[in-house]
């Protein structure tokens, strides 16, 4: 199987720039089984344009069916519900959407909290493709180990994010473990924008880590079989 982490920048104020921008990544990289691109990549916390970035959703969903075919597409978006705006996360496959969960775990130093409509940890859950099982974390919610023990099972887990470069060790210090500690791949697709971190990665059961700040995508070519091996090695049941 091979995955292709993204890592482009977000240009603020030009969502059809950004969604061209990942259009061309995606058809640049159509051999990947998997693409994961970074948290709100289309349009960035675009506050003081927020219905507009919310309202966008539909427009980059129906573009980006065409494009992702067999593939799987992972990423989040500004999304308006009735109940508000949140950042929601979403599995793409063979052109329809397969799943979705809201941010549940809110970012306050970046006053995501003011902004969005917090989502539920319930809501944050394992879903399946075919025979294998995936599940995403969103940015600042890798940080809660809580999380780490709901989506243990997970044969890969993705974390699109918007993790800022003040806290780069962190961002690839938790990213490594998660994978270590819940024995699964763990793809993080980070913005490219001058203020953050990069670090976008495609890491190992083993923790063993391919990343690229240099980079607009990280691509591998990943053995599942890892993941059996490594939890038949070291059993933590």
């Amino acid at each position: 199987m091979t995955i292709t982490a993204l890592q482009f920048t977000t240009t603020p104020n030009d969502y059809q720039a950004n969604l061209n921008r990942l259009i061309a990544l995606i058809q640049s990289h159509d051999q990947s089984d998997i693409i994961v691109a970074p948290e709100v990549a289309l349009t960035g916390f675009d506050y003081e344009r927020f219905e507009e970035a919310a309202a966008f959703y539909d427009e980059a969903i129906n573009t980006l069916r065409a494009f992702v075919g067999e593939r799987l597409l992972i990423m989040s978006l500004v999304k308006a519900t009735p109940d508000g705006i949140v950042n929601c996360a979403i599995a793409m496959h063979n052109h329809q959407l397969i799943y979705s969960q809201n941010k549940a775990k809110l970012f306050r130093l970046g006053d995501e909290h003011r902004y969005f409509l917090e989502g539920s940890t319930q809501h944050i859950t394992k879903f399946q493709l075919g025979t294998l099982t995936f599940g995403i974390l969103i940015c600042f919610e890798l940080r809660f180990k809580e999380l780490w023990q709901k989506l243990e099972g997970c044969d890969i887990i993705f974390i699109p994010a918007q993790w800022g470069k003040p806290r780069k060790a962190h961002l690839e210090t938790l990213s490594r473990a998660l994978a270590i500690i819940n024995q699964c791949f763990v793809v993080v697709a980070n913005a490219a924008n001058d203020d953050m971190a990069r670090s976008s990665a495609i890491i190992s059961p083993n923790g063993d880590t391919l990343m690229n700040d240099r980079l607009q995508a990280i691509s591998t070519t990943i053995d599942l079989h890892e993941i059996k091996t490594m939890r038949r090695y070291i059993d933590i049941r």
